[in-house]
C-alpha cells in the first residue's frame, strides 16, 4: 500500500477569504516504511501572507517572490500523490485549500479525495486519546518523536515528524482475523502470528500471604469505614 504524509503551509487559515498554500511538504511510504521520497514545493500565492500566519511558519512574501504559482506544479504534484492514501494531521483543514487550489485551474477538477483515500491523524488522536491534546508537538512528547528542530512549522518537516507519529499511533494490531496469519497488502503482520508463549515448565508464581499483624491492621481498616459510614462494602460481601 503507498501512502503519502502530506503538509501544507498557508497565507492564512481561510479559504473563505482566498487564502493560499505557499508550502507544500509530502514525503512516501510503501507498505508502512519510509522509501526517502519525497516531494517539496513553496509556491507564490500572488497575494500578501497574513501576519498571524508568517509567526507560525515564517515564510516572507519577499520569499516567496520567486517561487512559481500552483498552477505551475500542480501536475507535477497530482502526479505524486496519485492513486496514493494520504495522511494528514488535521485534514479538513489542507484537503480544503487543496481543493481551492485546484478550483483556480482551467477546466473542470474534481475535489482531490475524490481520487486519494484520506486519514486524518487529529481524528485518530482523539480517538486514541481523548480529553487530552492532540497537536504534533503533543503527540511527538507522548510518542517519544525529537521534534527539537521544529521551532517554526515547515510542511516538509513537519510531514517527516507525522510519519513517525502515524506509524507509532497505528503501531498495533490491525487485522483482527486471528485464523490469518499471513502478511496482509499493506505488508503489515497479523498479530495473531507474533504472540510469545510461555514456556509448559516455567515456575509456579509464588503468592505472598498477608501475615497475622497485616491481616489485623487490615480489619481494624475496615471496622473504622464502617463505625464512620454505618457500612463497609468489603465486610459485608463476606457475611
Amino acid at each position: 500500500m503507498r501512502q503519502i504524509v502530506l503538509d501544507t503551509e498557508t497565507t492564512g487559515l481561510e479559504t473563505s477569504q482566498d487564502h493560499r498554500i505557499i508550502e507544500i511538504g509530502c514525503v512516501e511510504m510503501i507498505n508502512r516504511k519510509l522509501t526517502g521520497r519525497h516531494y517539496h514545493q513553496y509556491i507564490n500565492p500572488q497575494r500578501k501572507v497574513d501576519e498571524g500566519a508568517m509567526e507560525v511558519h515564517g515564510i516572507t512574501d519577499q520569499f516567496l517572490e520567486d517561487k512559481p504559482t500552483y498552477d505551475a506544479i500542480a501536475e507535477e504534484f497530482m502526479a505524486f500523490i496519485k492513486g496514493a492514501e494520504l495522511v494528514i494531521h488535521n485534514a479538513p483543514f489542507d484537503i480544503s485549500f487543496l481543493n481551492h487550489e485546484a478550483s483556480k485551474l482551467p477546466g473542470r477538477t474534481k475535489p482531490i479525495e475524490s481520487g486519494c483515500k484520506v486519514i486524518d491523524t487529529l481524528a485518530l488522536a482523539r480517538q486514541k486519546h481523548p480529553g487530552q491534546k492532540n497537536n504534533l508537538d503533543a503527540l511527538c512528547k507522548r510518542y517519544g518523536v525529537d521534534n527539537s528542530q521544529r521551532d517554526l512549522h515547515g510542511a516538509l518537516l513537519d510531514a517527516e515528524i507525522l510519519a513517525d507519529v502515524y506509524l507509532l499511533m497505528t503501531g498495533g494490531q490491525v487485522n483482527l482475523n486471528i485464523s490469518d496469519q499471513s502478511a496482509s497488502d499493506s505488508g503489515e503482520i497479523n498479530q495473531a502470528s507474533n504472540i510469545r508463549r510461555l514456556p509448559e515448565g516455567r515456575p509456579a508464581l509464588r503468592v505472598i500471604t498477608a501475615n497475622e499483624d497485616e491481616l489485623a491492621s487490615h480489619q481494624k481498616k475496615l471496622d473504622a469505614i464502617k463505625a464512620s459510614s454505618g457500612e463497609c462494602v468489603v465486610q459485608n460481601l463476606g457475611e
